[in-house]
């Protein structure tokens, strides 16, 4: 079985869209959406900095974007229509964090459009938030599982990122974090993120009713492929339920070690990542050892993605 897998925040890196760029059809494309987020797409995705797209007004709308884009420019030699190829190509699709909203958009649940429209919403709110309070997110990488759980519980900090192959994502105040740093668990290695703020903790709570008033506006529909959801990596058949749980989730922890958990349960063989693609593949090769991967980074890798689609479809 194929899986169809979203990045989120913090896989962008300037530059990135550049070489999609020369592929027919995805300038045009991406300037159509750029007027839907009210952002210049292309021009974060070509020539702005590192700084310019960490801002998670601008990083949210244009990692969905950029999945999307990637996910048409996989299947447009086979489809005209990008989500209903990937509802017939792939037995899950999933996403990390903000990449739920390509995953919805890819499984039918949301148009493109409509998942732009509400990420737009999501990324502002989200940023707002994040000025609120001064706060951060740490990688911790290593140790036993419950002794970093411990560890973080005891100075106040939630897990807002479990992914999986030894590696959970810290989120709190940026004194919470640095008694963390003084006080670490045992054998682990901590990475301060360079984020705006702690995502996915309580911290973003304004951020969840300003999404849950954009949201009730947008009538989803159901899935039209496995779509599996962050809170706890369950399948999720109702359009209306994972709508509910991507408003939820903005204030509330990725489970993205249980995704893969129900990966391995659904049978999957095969992975590709879209665009920018390499950090979920990363945590596949870890945590699904024997399930085979593509990274779409760049064109170069559409060609090896389309073999393995054809591999997977033939069985």
């Amino acid at each position: 079985m194929l899986v169809i897998v979203a990045p989120g925040q913090g896989a962008q890196a300037p530059g990135f869209l550049t070489p999609w760029l020369e592929i027919p059809g995805l300038a045009d494309r991406l300037s159509a959406w750029s007027e839907i987020v009210g952002l210049d797409l292309t021009t974060y995705g070509t020539t702005a900095d590192a700084e310019e797209i960490r801002d998670t007004a601008v990083a949210q709308p244009l990692l969905v974007a950029a999945g999307l884009a990637s996910a048409e420019a996989l299947v447009r030699h086979a489809y005209g229509d990008a989500a209903g190829a990937v509802a017939d190509l792939a037995g899950a699709v999933a996403g990390h964090s903000v990449g739920e909203f390509t995953a919805a958009a890819l499984a039918g649940v949301l148009t493109p459009e409509q998942a732009l429209g509400l990420v737009r919403e999501r990324a502002q709110a989200m940023a707002k938030a994040a000025a609120i309070t001064a706060t951060g997110m740490t990688a911790v990488l290593g140790g036993d599982e419950a002794e970093v759980l411990a560890a973080l519980d005891r100075h106040g900090l939630t897990p807002a990122n479990r992914n999986g192959a030894g590696q959970i994502v810290a989120g709190g105040t940026l004194e919470e974090l640095a008694a963390l740093k003084a006080d670490p668990p045992a054998r682990a290695r901590l990475i301060s993120l360079s984020v705006a703020g702690a995502f996915h903790t309580v911290h973003m709570s304004s951020a969840v009713d300003h999404l849950r008033a954009a949201a009730a506006a947008v009538t989803p529909a159901d899935p039209r492929t496995r779509l599996l959801q962050n809170a706890d990596g369950a399948v999720v058949g109702s359009g209306a339920e994972f709508l509910t749980r991507l408003v939820d989730q903005v204030a509330g922890p990725v489970r993205w070690d249980s995704c893969m958990a129900t990966m391995a349960d659904l049978g999957v063989t095969a992975m590709i990542e879209l665009v920018p693609g390499g950090t979920l593949t990363g945590l596949a090769k870890r945590a699904l050892r024997g399930v085979r991967t593509v990274a779409l980074k760049t064109p170069d890798d559409l060609d090896a993605a389309r073999d393995l689609i054809k591999e997977e479809t033939r069985t």
